[in-house]
């Protein structure tokens, strides 16, 4: 699925700024950033660790740290700007209920003290009024969906009795026990192994559909965006500096920075040489970025892009991209070489679909 713009808009992320206070000095982790998420889609959020994903989406159920503060923008939830929120009895009627997380380390998320069933009735009997059998049963159901079998016997059962794998579905299941409108999924397949990362991928896009959820991913792992995104939205230094459809950014992406991310992908590498990695490091937020954060990493990088950050400059009707590149009076530059091979075998691959 590719959003178009007449779908319906579930929220809104508008010049969006968030800082931390650290040791005395203030660090941008959040630079201006406008998001919007459509009802039923999958959105990814991509970039390196420390690129801001967790922080903003942290900021739209009122998870930040004590010492982050939302300094400027607006999130538009149900005619409410979630930015405006002061105390957590607001948040209450937002968190889990409208919008629900599932975290990447399910053993840190759950009690040890508690059975897994009494964690989830919690869950059910808060955000759904239920109680006693019909909230109990409302858990097994919760259990079954989930991929859990035998779950009488499951529902008595403690966390260290479980694989990270049951576990992590167990975390799912806490989540849909709320009854949430948006899921956002926290690098949901980090600590498994590779095959259990397809069955929960596949049980999430499952659980998407049946649920009518609108799930929002964060990942660094571009093999599990492939998988699940309807669209993606590219993260570096605090800035979206691209957003677009899944096969968009794929096989036609325009910012150098994503251009570097796909060259990381192994299957672009050649056999017997070192597998592509972008030189150099992420900018220091504490200090003022100027221009293209990107800038003195990108070897395609113009005099314009040390001087002045780039606006957004329209692809295609779902697709954008923040470089200077595409200004009508920029030099015509080519992505790397592996990359317009991978280009080409994608644009012909949605030719024969």
């Amino acid at each position: 699925m590719v959003v178009k713009k007449t779908q319906s808009r579930i929220l809104a992320i508008q010049n969006l700024v968030i800082q931390f206070t650290l040791r005395g000095q203030i660090l941008t982790a959040i630079r201006g950033i406008s998001l919007d998420l459509y009802q039923g889609e999958s959105l990814a959020i991509v970039g390196e660790s420390g690129s801001g994903k967790s922080v903003l989406m942290k900021s739209i159920m009122g998870l930040l740290d004590k010492n982050g503060t939302i300094e400027q923008g607006q999130i538009l939830y149900n005619n409410m700007d979630l930015a405006q929120f002061t105390t957590e009895q607001q948040w209450l009627n937002i968190r889990g209920r409208e919008i629900a997380i599932v975290t990447q380390d399910p053993m840190t998320s759950l009690n040890p003290l508690k059975t897994i069933g009494k964690q989830i009735e919690e869950c059910v009997v808060l955000h759904q009024g239920l109680k006693g059998i019909t909230a109990y049963h409302e858990t097994l159901k919760l259990l079954t969906d989930v991929g859990i079998d035998n779950v009488k016997k499951r529902y008595k059962q403690y966390p260290h009795e479980f694989s990270g794998g049951m576990r992590q579905r167990i975390v799912i299941a806490i989540a849909l026990a709320c009854k949430p409108k948006i899921l956002i999924c926290d690098e949901p397949t980090t600590a498994l192994d590779v095959t259990i990362q397809a069955q929960i991928l596949q049980l999430l896009k499952t659980l998407q559909q049946k649920y009518g959820l609108t799930t929002v991913y964060i990942t660094h792992d571009l093999g599990v965006v492939a998988k699940v995104a309807d669209r993606v939205a590219v993260m570096y230094a605090g800035d979206i500096i691209e957003v677009g459809g899944t096969h968009e950014i794929f096989f036609n992406g325009k910012h150098p920075y994503t251009w570097a991310l796909l060259s990381s992908l192994p299957q672009l590498g050649t056999k017997g040489e070192q597998l592509y990695a972008i030189k150099g490091t992420p900018p220091n937020l504490f200090k003022e970025i100027k221009g293209d954060a990107f800038a003195p990493r990108n070897p395609f990088a113009l005099k314009i892009d040390y001087e002045l950050r780039p606006p957004f400059f329209q692809v295609s009707e779902t697709h954008y991209a923040r470089t200077w590149l595409l200004d009508p009076s920029a030099p015509k530059v080519e992505p790397p070489a592996a990359l317009q091979a991978f280009f080409e075998e994608g644009r012909l691959y949605a030719n024969e679909r």
